[in-house]
């Protein structure tokens, strides 16, 4: 089958031919009819951190149609239209359990074991990588049934790839893991694909203001459309001082989409009293942010990490399925460019201008 290979790190994506074995023990063999295209993979395509072998097959915001369930498989049937996620979970840790299956304790269950065969992925003999358990830049992609979720037939496949990633870990991280409550304050860092996706989960829960903060004014265009009451351009006003007089003293909650040590600083300056800073991205690089102990005890602020949208991703993927089929949840309007797998270098490249939110891979 085709698919887009990452041979070395920095020297982009190549298209090969490559081989995929049956899905065995709970595997389910998917057609990919979509892949949205994540900084993340670009990251690790570009600066490779050394755990995930080369070649590899990265991608995974995919949606698709079941082609074959393993024989163990018992969520899905051939026909099923889903959607993949990152998240591995083996289904009976604690935090399984408690339905925090971003929290699993076992990932590693969701790989294949070696008793059952070779990789799931080869080219020349040799193993290909499976980036995160999905390796959607692919025609076909065997992933654990795990890491999908079924969505209805009616939604078209290009939105609902983006449903378990930069969606998921959007919405999610307003409604799961800030709990933002109706009338309360709200601050967005970064209104790109995540940050839009914030923008729409704040205004489903009904927060007011809703502001969004970018240094594109094409960007900060788009929030408005999304949900944003106010946008601030940060190359020109200082956004702390604009959200905090906009707030009436500071917001309930600040978002940093953006993950450098001055965006989290920024994000807890702009929270009021009992504030929650909410760190949601993460530059490349990583940052380290300075605390005045004495300050955030008096100011009674909260600072926390969210991944994945600190939820349960069937439920939560299935449920923004549905605000989408509702007309609830503007994904449309995040896929802005759409294209083949051989062009996902430059679909890359495009992600850097400002009226393009969103690229998905959809033609393989």
């Amino acid at each position: 089958m085709k698919a887009a290979v990452v041979e070395r790190a920095g020297e982009g994506f190549v298209l090969k031919d490559i081989e995929i074995t049956d899905p065995v023990g709970r595997e389910v063999l998917v057609e990919v009819r979509a892949a949205g295209l994540c900084h993340t993979d670009l990251t690790l395509a570009t600066h490779n951190p050394g755990h995930l072998p080369l070649p590899m097959v990265l991608g995974h915001e995919i949606a698709g149609e079941v082609v074959a369930p393993g024989p163990r498989a018992r969520a899905f049937k051939a026909g099923d239209h889903v959607v993949g996620c990152l998240v591995q979970w083996c289904g009976a840790c604690a935090a399984c359990d408690a339905g925090r299956t971003h929290q699993c304790r076992h990932p590693e269950a969701t790989l294949r074991d070696p008793a059952d065969g070779g990789p799931r992925l080869s080219c020349d003999g040799r193993p290909v990588t499976q980036g995160m358990g999905l390796g959607g830049f692919a025609r076909h992609a065997l992933v654990h049934e795990n890491q999908l979720t079924a969505v209805p037939r009616e939604m078209p496949f290009a939105p609902a790839a983006l449903l378990g990633c930069g969606v998921l870990t959007g919405v999610g991280s307003v409604l799961n893991g800030a709990r933002v409550a109706p009338g309360e304050s709200v601050a967005v860092i970064g209104a790109g694909g995540v940050g839009l996706s914030a923008i729409s989960g704040a205004r489903l829960a009904e927060a007011s203001p809703i502001v969004a903060i970018d240094v594109q004014d094409g960007k900060l265009a788009r929030a408005r459309a999304f949900g944003a009451t106010h946008v601030v351009n940060s190359t020109r006003t200082d956004a702390v001082s604009a959200v905090r007089d906009l707030s009436g003293g500071g917001v309930n909650h600040a978002f940093d989409l953006v993950g450098t040590a001055v965006t989290a600083e920024q994000a807890l300056r702009m929270t009021g009293l009992g504030g929650g800073v909410h760190l949601v991205g993460l530059a490349p690089g990583g940052a380290e942010l300075r605390l005045s102990l004495p300050r955030l005890l008096l100011e009674q602020k909260r600072i926390q990490g969210l991944i994945m949208g600190a939820g349960d991703p069937r439920r939560d993927i299935a449920r923004c399925a549905e605000l989408y089929l509702r007309g609830e949840l503007p994904l449309d309007d995040l896929v802005s460019r759409r294209i083949a797998l051989a062009d996902l270098d430059a679909g890359y490249a495009a992600l850097a201008e400002p009226d393009v939110a969103r690229v998905v891979v959809t033609s393989f």
